[in-house]
């Protein structure tokens, strides 16, 4: 392992941290050494939401939850060189440990410095599952953070809901996960985040208020099955989600993916145009534009007297002509076609933009992904 990837045995304490930018850039809130409340409202103004009724999410356990993002790692990493591959000039790095305690240790070396995270958490699908953390409730403490049981455990309604448990336990496990892995991403940094439809909902509104709504870039569908289930109940479910989030979404911008030949064989060169392949667009579209109504003489005598009903000519009449003095319209084999603009292979963009569709035949479905895993990984 390298000096550079070396890791401290403990972790910093993040509201330490906090309070140390606090007082950089705002040092007159601060009085003997504590946060003036008052003078941070006045600091901030109009940025502070005042009202006793505002949209937000909450959930029974969140203060604990918080709480535990404040708190110092208790863990320690110790190094294994023994079970390790060159651990002295390795740059690869697998911590074994509870993932919480293991994002706190992190903070103080890669704080604002990782270019991507990957999160595959618990899908929570009602299963009684464990989260080691010290915030953890069982039913009689959701019963009463909820409301449904008084303090001495007297029940306040006959309908006693526990439903939401599962919800509020899941919730309370992702927070303080979300809020350190926002902090070790660069400011060009972005998260990925697979779920299923159990939790989507509430993980694209806990997303929102860790990392902010204005960063959110993508709710991406993978179809992770290649064959619908014929035991479903009701549907099959073949798809799962991956949330995508920027540090900063108005700066973050993904790389192209490679172009397909299946892309790139709709380009064509029939006339020989010297900038090489291209394909035809349509010059009409149903946007109004108030340039966009003229009649058209074909170069092999037809006249258009103006586009489609419904729909207006893309460009002014003055840019039409400039680009048919470009050779860049088609009129077809005998010259009386409806014109097309060409779209030339070497002017597009050298790459595919990503989608929100992924279907299984381009990146995979589950079963494909464990036999990859065994291929990889020799499991005793």
């Amino acid at each position: 392992m390298t000096d550079d990837t070396k890791l401290p045995l403990t972790s910093d304490n993040p509201t330490e941290a906090l309070l140390a930018q606090l007082r950089e850039q705002t040092p007159h809130v601060f009085s003997e050494g504590k946060v003036d409340w008052e003078k941070l409202k006045a600091t901030l103004g109009e940025a502070i939401d005042a009202r006793p009724e505002r949209y937000g999410l909450t959930w029974a356990g969140k203060a604990e939850a918080f709480r535990a993002v404040q708190s110092p790692s208790v863990g320690t990493l110790l190094p294994m060189p023994e079970e390790s591959v060159n651990f002295d000039s390795s740059e690869n790095l697998i911590i074994e440990g509870d993932n919480l305690e293991v994002l706190k240790l992190l903070q103080k070396s890669y704080h604002g410095k990782v270019k991507m995270i990957y999160i595959d958490p618990p899908y929570d699908t009602g299963n009684e599952f464990i989260y080691p953390d010290n915030y953890r409730e069982g039913l009689d403490d959701y019963l009463r953070y909820s409301g449904q049981v008084s303090e001495e455990g007297l029940k306040q309604s006959t309908n006693t809901e526990t439903s939401g448990r599962f919800h509020s336990k899941w919730l309370s496990m992702m927070y303080p996960r979300l809020f350190m892995a926002r902090n070790l991403l660069r400011d060009d940094g972005v998260i990925f985040v697979s779920i299923d439809d159990h939790e989507v909902h509430n993980l694209r509104m806990l997303m929102n208020e860790v990392f902010g709504e204005e960063n959110f870039v993508a709710s991406v569908i993978w179809q992770k099955n290649y064959a619908p289930k014929s035991s479903a109940r009701h549907f099959s479910e073949d798809h799962d989600y991956v949330l995508v989030y920027a540090k900063y979404a108005s700066t973050w911008m993904p790389n192209l993916l490679a172009r397909t030949e299946e892309q790139n064989a709709v380009y064509r060169n029939t006339d020989n145009d010297p900038r090489g392949p291209w394909r035809p667009n349509n010059l009409s579209a149903r946007n109004y534009y108030s340039k966009g109504m003229y009649s058209i003489r074909c170069p092999g005598g037809r006249v258009i007297e103006g586009p489609p009903t419904g729909r207006y000519w893309v460009v002014s009449e003055e840019k039409f002509r400039e680009m048919d003095r470009d050779n860049r319209i088609y009129w077809g084999a005998d010259g009386n076609n409806i014109p097309a603009p060409k779209i030339f292979l070497s002017e597009v963009k050298q790459g595919r933009v990503p989608q929100t569709l992924w279907f299984y035949d381009d990146v995979g479905h589950t079963q494909e992904a464990k036999k990859d895993l065994i291929s990889l990984v020799a499991f005793s």
